[in-house]
């Protein structure tokens, strides 16, 4: 890879990490290429030009020319998700006790009723679920609303976390059947953890495309005489 290229990719690894946008990435990779190329023909080594750390000048180049940082704050966003779940699957539980012996008639009533037991199956397991999700979803929405985009990545949650536990439920189920439904803590631990990542993962993901989303731009321009120049 050619050295200016590399340094580059360096750069934009940093730049990520750093919580810059992806439009922004590529007007500040833009410049330096230019920096590097004009630099390089006069000899220099691209690399000793940033004085050997890349990704320090990158963060320093971001900051002087303005850039808008998006948090991303992945470790709060789950944590808080997760207490809020929690509580929605109390709440849930408490529906379930409470719609226990609705759900019982529901099942006995006579086969010539309209209301098929699949139908009964999914509202009486559908509820809590929901609920759960809505635990979630509220818990990111008022207890994160300081960082940036969080309305919209609470929005995306709510749609992704119900399709992942869709998608979840028949592959724990055939877990569950592949060990007889065996209630042993280690096969329990598995259930819940596999449940728990398919949430994670949707939360991860509704934040990654709210802020893919809300990163078209920076609010702030930028201009030449606030870029930081390679020695």
């Amino acid at each position: 890879m050619d050295t200016i290229d590399s340094v580059l990719a360096e750069a934009d690894q940093a730049w990520r990490a750093y919580g810059v946008g992806s439009a922004d990435r590529a007007a500040l990779a833009a410049d330096l290429r230019m920096d590097l190329r004009a630099a390089a023909a006069d000899g220099g080594d691209p690399v000793q030009m940033l004085s050997g750390d890349v990704a320090g000048f990158a963060r320093r180049l971001a900051d002087e020319s303005g850039i808008r940082r998006v948090r991303r704050d992945y470790d709060r966003l789950l944590g808080t998700a997760l207490i809020g779940a929690v509580v929605g699957g109390v709440l849930g539980y408490g529906l379930l006790t409470v719609g226990y012996q609705t759900f019982t008639r529901m099942m006995d009533i006579p086969r010539s009723s309209h209301v098929p037991i699949q139908l009964a199956v999914a509202v009486y397991y559908g509820i809590p679920a929901a609920v759960v999700v809505a635990g979630a979803v509220t818990a990111v929405r008022i207890r994160l609303r300081d960082l940036p985009e969080i309305r919209r990545t609470a929005r995306i949650m709510g749609v992704l976390m119900p399709v992942a536990g869709i998608v979840i439920t028949p592959i724990t189920m055939a877990f569950a059947w592949s060990t007889g439904y065996s209630t042993a803590p280690a096969v329990v631990v598995s259930e819940i953890a596999m449940v728990l990542a398919a949430l994670a993962g949707a939360t991860v993901l509704a934040r990654r495309l709210s802020l893919r989303s809300g990163q078209g731009a920076s609010d702030t321009p930028r201009t030449d005489a606030t870029r930081t120049k390679p020695a």
